[in-house]
């Protein structure tokens, strides 16, 4: 099954504290880097390998067995090089192994089984009933699981994880969200809940960093060492890649963007704090935009992206104050992190044709120097099942990091 997608490009394309996550680091990081460059870049020998990462052959010699030992890598063909010895090739070991992600999300959850290229295979979705109910939540989850795990005969003994996204502030050591404005989750434990009810080994994280590793992976990051992934929508959030790792902060915290403030008399946050970037540019704000534009408030943010593309003015307006305090965020990330590519996605990226223009004309406006023309604003729409399969991703990662 293919996950369907739409990107549009525009425009040309600090230390860390002592503690922070910069993930991937070590030695672990060493076999979570070769790893990916086989993934997206290959079949590649043990000589590509050590030329594009720069490492030595006996290095990459060293970190490679094990993954083959593993199944996690597998030798394939062979590649002729002047008059030496042919070298063999490396790929992934696609079918070998199998992964479950999951999306944890307002009233929804999503599930996808993958293999080890995290190209999905299944996608299993169930609606809650009970609000944001934690338990209520992790038990959909499960139920997600085990269907999906019913889905494939082979699965249950080709599958080596689950992994989870969940928006918000997560401790993926402790396999916990710490706080989750979004879904009202204080210290919820669940990596340990689902893991007792599924019989997998399972790893949470933010949902946003999980996308980030798929774009990395796969999508408009792939290539770029440093990169801002931006999801709009519900709320704002963010993941960092910085001299390519994914940057996560000294407790899980980097990239909150949709927490800095901007107004210092604005609106409550559902972070409980007032003036948020959400409180500016998200649907809930969107709605709240029309309403005082003079429109009625729509009764949801798909209806307000219907009256704004019919012409409706308090719905044009809304959409058009949004794009520009998302554009003056975008620059105020830009200046802090230099990146060379701000990819926008989430679940308002499809409604890009409605807010692209301020927010590209705002971000340019208050980009320092060269900033804006240093980077490449994108935008990928990405349904659930990609926010999924970023989750699987973080198996991937955290298995083959050993």
């Amino acid at each position: 099954m293919t996950v369907g997608r739409e990107r549009i490009t525009i425009g040309l394309a600090a230390d860390a504290p002592a503690q922070a996550t910069t993930a991937g680091a070590g030695a672990d990081g060493t076999r979570a880097q070769l790893f990916a460059e086989v993934l997206t870049a290959g079949p590649l020998s043990r000589t590509q390998l050590a030329q594009r990462t720069g490492l030595s052959q006996s290095t990459v010699t060293k970190v490679v067995n094990p993954l083959i030992e593993a199944g996690y890598v597998a030798e394939t063909g062979e590649h002729s090089v002047g008059v030496g010895r042919p070298q063999r090739l490396l790929e992934v070991a696609a079918s070998r192994h199998a992964v479950i992600g999951v999306k944890l999300a307002p009233g929804t959850v999503t599930g996808v089984l993958t293999d080890l290229r995290a190209q999905v295979l299944c996608v299993r979705e169930r609606r809650l009933t009970a609000g944001h109910d934690p338990a209520a939540a992790i038990s959909a989850a499960a139920a997600v699981v085990l269907d999906l795990m019913a889905s494939d005969r082979g699965a249950p003994d080709r599958l080596i994880g689950v992994g989870v996204g969940v928006g918000g502030h997560v401790d993926p050591g402790a396999g916990r969200v710490v706080h989750s404005g979004i879904l009202g989750w204080d210290e919820v434990a669940v990596a340990a809940p689902l893991g007792a009810a599924t019989g997998l080994p399972t790893v949470v994280g933010n949902d946003v960093d999980a996308l980030a590793v798929a774009e990395r992976w796969f999508g408009l990051g792939r290539g770029v060492d440093t990169f801002a992934l931006v999801t709009v929508g519900p709320g704002i959030g963010c993941g960092l890649f910085l001299g390519g790792e994914l940057f996560t902060g000294s407790s899980g915290l980097a990239g909150e963007l949709g927490h800095i403030p901007v107004r210092a008399d604005g609106e409550e946050c559902g972070c409980g704090r007032r003036g948020c970037l959400e409180t500016v540019a998200s649907d809930e704000a969107i709605l709240r935009g029309i309403e005082r534009a003079g429109g009625a408030r729509p009764a949801s943010i798909e209806d307000a992206v219907r009256l704004a593309r019919a012409g409706d003015a308090a719905a044009a307006a809304a959409f058009t104050s949004m794009g520009e305090e998302l554009g003056r965020a975008l620059a105020t990330l830009g200046n802090l992190i230099n990146p060379a590519r701000i990819i926008l996605a989430g679940e308002r990226a499809d409604a890009f044709d409605l807010f692209g223009q301020s927010c590209e004309n705002a971000w340019r406006a208050h980009s320092f120097s060269t900033a804006s023309r240093d980077c490449a604003l994108t935008v990928d729409v990405t349904d659930d099942a990609q926010w999924a399969r970023g989750a699987a991703c973080l198996v991937i990662r955290e298995a083959v990091a050993g």
